[in-house]
């Protein structure tokens, strides 16, 4: 198994947690919401799902990142943007009052990192989730991932929104 790294500033760092592939289901999680409480992925039905992972939403592009998917999937009434970095409840709860955004769902793996590890996204040195983007259909099956390999580049939105679309038909 080779390791896989994201680079921070150029640096490489390794990531944590074995990469998922489209057709895995989902691993499910628990993480904690703006309110303190515990959200699973069962939380979110049978809806079409965006997972957007951001290292921090006090960066421009964590920011823009989650505006932009949030602004488009919201006019897809069968999907669900879900947010998550390892930001406290509390700095996610902030951001999105500070955004104006009051229906965006922030989730925090702050706790234990459990989601970085089970979703390959975990930068265990630094504390942060690597930038990534998974999209699964009602039954929690991954139709698309993205992993990137820079934490200062954006993600493929065009890409993710169409993996999205074509799930909603």
């Amino acid at each position: 198994m080779s390791e896989r790294t994201v680079k921070v500033g150029g640096v490489p760092h390794p990531v944590v947690g074995e990469a998922l592939k489209v057709g895995d289901r989902a691993p499910d999680f628990q993480l904690v919401d703006n309110n303190l409480e515990i959200k699973t992925l069962a939380d979110f039905g049978s809806k079409i799902k965006l997972i957007s992972v951001v290292p921090s939403l006090d960066t421009d592009i964590c920011d823009m990142q989650t505006r932009r998917f949030n602004e488009e999937v919201s006019k897809i009434p069968s999907a669900v943007v879900i947010t998550v970095s390892v930001d406290l409840p509390f700095a996610q709860a902030r951001w999105c009052g500070n955004a104006g955004l009051k229906d965006v769902i922030t989730l925090s793996d702050h706790r234990d990192a459990a989601f970085g590890r089970d979703y390959g996204v975990l930068i265990q040195d630094l504390r942060l989730l690597a930038r990534a983007v998974f999209v699964l259909n009602e039954n929690n099956e991954i139709t698309y991932i993205e992993y990137l390999d820079e934490i200062k580049k954006h993600p493929d939105y065009e890409a993710a929104l169409n993996a999205v679309r074509s799930l909603a038909k």
